[in-house]
């Protein structure tokens, strides 16, 4: 990479990172693509090199810390796929929580409605959550940790609602609760009788 591709990509990190910042600060609603520019200290046509609108800034922060954990789990052979799940969970509520209220509120909003936000739902973080659990699953099956019927899509539905059931809550209690507490008893709880018929 030379040194202006460097600087791209910092250029447009610094855009992500300032995004989130003004995000958890104010709230998407209070924010506009010249608040984000004036406070990253770039001009506001640099902005539009690297996205279209501040929706994409949200997506963005929805995927990057996401990419990590799939980058931590190929790292835990060693482990069980409870194990593993587990960890899982534990780190995308860990990103929720760390993103805000703000944000999680508008991951909530593109789910419910993303005809409002996106003109393609392949951006929507329920379809990128729900994508990267079944790749998981489907792992899981092809390593013969799960059995070969397993219903992997059903599955990863009932998991990605029970998530998105927390976070809604999580908004909707204006964070009085912690869901990283609620991730760890829905894992104690349920993972093990969700997985039990088929586990090998």
């Amino acid at each position: 990479m030379n040194k202006r591709q460097l600087a791209a990509q910092e250029t447009k990190k610094k855009l992500i990172s300032t995004g989130l910042e003004l995000l958890k600060e104010k709230g998407f609603d209070a924010i506009n693509v010249e608040d984000i520019t004036k406070k990253a200290g770039v001009a506001k046509g640099t902005f539009y090199t690297y996205f279209k609108r501040k929706e994409d800034i949200v997506l963005e922060i929805s995927r990057a810390p996401f990419g990590e954990i799939t980058q931590e789990l190929e790292k835990m052979d060693d482990m069980g796929l409870i194990e593993r799940l587990t960890h899982y969970f534990h780190r995308f509520m860990e990103c929720v929580e760390g993103c805000g209220i703000h944000v999680c509120r508008q991951w909530i909003r593109n789910v419910l409605d993303p005809n409002d936000v996106q003109e393609n739902s392949d951006g929507q973080k329920w379809v990128y959550d729900v994508m990267m659990l079944q790749e998981i699953l489907t792992i899981a099956v092809q390593n013969k940790e799960l059995k070969e019927d397993t219903p992997v899509e059903l599955i990863t539905h009932i998991i990605i609602s029970e998530l998105y059931g927390m976070m809604t809550c999580w908004c909707m209690s204006d964070g009085e609760f912690e869901p990283l507490d609620w991730t760890e008893k829905f894992c104690k709880i349920q993972l093990e009788s969700i997985f039990k018929p088929y586990l090998i």
